[in-house]
């Protein structure tokens, strides 16, 4: 391997971990001697110094990390507060439906309903901002209290939570026959995996 592919390969894995990588790693997963990897690193280091180039490469004790220019943060800034398109899937959905009628309610509580664990579908929710944290039960163990934000409510067309259409409790229960059905079919399988139908919200 010459050092063009040297440099390309550490690129490729430094953009797809989107982490910092220990240098040692990158000698591994590359199969070429420490000190060639860190001629590449340098190389690379030279090439994003270029006026051109919008990434930097950051030595983080003994890793390295690609990162945005600082002086570029002022563009970002206007990407990251655009509108964003989510992809919900239908369990996602269904804990949120969950949240926004029940709220403030613990992930146990959720988990009550839906039969299954909800954690995922939880941090999900709280990455889009259709869910955040309200505080702690006053119980043993404290556990933290969900409930849903200003954008669930414009993501999805309501003033306010008296606003939402009454919920079905028939729905309730097709929830958890749902999550049990999630469950069996993750039993016959070796990792889980979600094969929900998913729906797409304009944020």
């Amino acid at each position: 391997m010459n050092s063009k592919e040297l440099q390309a390969v550490i690129e490729g894995i430094l953009f797809t971990t989107g982490s910092a990588v220990e240098i040692s790693k990158l000698a591994e997963v590359s199969e070429q001697d420490r000190i060639d990897v860190e001629f590449a690193i340098e190389a690379l280091k030279e090439k994003y110094a270029l006026p051109e180039s919008g990434i930097t490469m950051l030595t983080i004790d003994d890793k390295v990390q690609l990162c945005t220019k600082t002086e570029l943060y002022d563009y970002l800034v206007k990407i990251a507060k655009a509108p964003k398109d989510y992809t919900l899937t239908d369990t996602v959905l269904e804990t949120l439906s969950i949240i926004a009628y029940k709220q403030p309610v613990t992930k146990m509580q959720i988990e009550n309903i839906r039969g299954v664990s909800c954690d995922h579908a939880v941090n999900k929710l709280v990455e889009y901002d259709l869910v955040k944290e309200l505080g702690r039960l006053d119980a043993p163990g404290h556990p933290i209290l969900f409930g849903t934000t200003e954008e669930f409510l414009r993501a999805f067309g309501v003033g306010s939570i008296e606003d939402l259409p009454e919920m079905n409790m028939d729905k309730v229960e097709s929830f958890r026959e749902q999550a049990e059905e999630e469950a069996d079919e993750r039993l016959g399988k070796d990792q889980p995996e979600e094969t929900d139908e998913k729906v797409d919200v304009g944020i």
